[in-house]
Formats: C-alpha cells, sequence, structure tokens
C-alpha cells in the first residue's frame, strides 16, 4: 500500500508542476491562447463549400460558453482575422469565417506550435515521446470517461 501511495503522490507531483508551467499560456503571435483554439477550431470544422462555423458550433468543440466565444470573437474580428457572415434567411444564424489574415496566422501558430512539440521529441527521444503520447491519451479517456460517468449519475 505504501507503494501506491508513492506512486499517487508521485502523479499528484507531476500535475501540479505541469499545471504550473505557462507554456501552454504564453502570448502566441501576439493573441492571448484562447484565441489561437478559437481560430484553430474555425480552420478545422470548415469543411468544403461550408467554411462557416456558428459560435454554438466553437462553443461545443471547446467546451465554453457561447458568450465566451462571442468575446473572443469580437476581439478576433477587430484584428481582421474572422469575419461573421448573417444567413439571409435567417437572420439570427450567424456564420464564422478565417480571413485571408486570420488563415495566415493560424498557419503560422501551427508551425511554432509544431516546433515546440518537435523540440520536446529532441529533448525526450523518439521511444519516450511516443511513451508520454500513449500514457497522455490513456490519461484523457480516463478522465472523459470518469466525467462521462458523473454526468449520468446525476442526470439520474
Amino acid at each position: 500500500m505504501d507503494q501506491l501511495d508513492t506512486t499517487v503522490q508521485k502523479l499528484m507531483k507531476a500535475f501540479m508542476y505541469f499545471g504550473r508551467t505557462e507554456w501552454h499560456q504564453r502570448s502566441i503571435l501576439g493573441f492571448k491562447p484562447s484565441e489561437i483554439w478559437v481560430l484553430f477550431c474555425i480552420k478545422k470544422g470548415a469543411r468544403p463549400g461550408c467554411p462557416q462555423m456558428k459560435v454554438s458550433e466553437i462553443s461545443k468543440r471547446l467546451r465554453v460558453t457561447s458568450p465566451t466565444v462571442t468575446q473572443l470573437l469580437k476581439g478576433l474580428e477587430a484584428n481582421g482575422l474572422v469575419e461573421r457572415h448573417v444567413d439571409p434567411t435567417d437572420r439570427r444564424a450567424v456564420g464564422i469565417i478565417l480571413t485571408e489574415k486570420g488563415e495566415m496566422l493560424i498557419n503560422q501558430a501551427g508551425e511554432d506550435f509544431a516546433a515546440t512539440f518537435k523540440e520536446l521529441v529532441e529533448y525526450l527521444g523518439e521511444e519516450r515521446s511516443n511513451q508520454l503520447a500513449e500514457l497522455l491519451s490513456d490519461v484523457y479517456v480516463y478522465f472523459s470517461e470518469k466525467e462521462a460517468r458523473l454526468e449520468t449519475a446525476t442526470i439520474e
């Protein structure tokens, strides 16, 4: 039992240290990480023939409220990175698309992000990086399943 407690403590300590690092909080090309995630979401959500996303779709994918997304979009629109398009048949429906400037910014941010992880792979090595990726995927599945069980329990 002492070994389990030691392992639990090591995991807790590692997660606390990781949470304290600011690698994921720093500004990217002068924009907040939350703004970059919204741009990534719009780019990823664009489909051939339908490059627009609704605020509700963005909010659902990012797991944040629609008012939060709306606030972020205001800043992105003011910086010329996104445009809003009102549906002529339903004026309540607004589609969000990336502008050319938004596309360029997100491509650069993607390159910068990939470079950071390439450095991490070089630091850890290929084998340990693959192990880490698999373990983090398992951690995600564990917490997702746990969250789903909790949501199901509160509904019943």
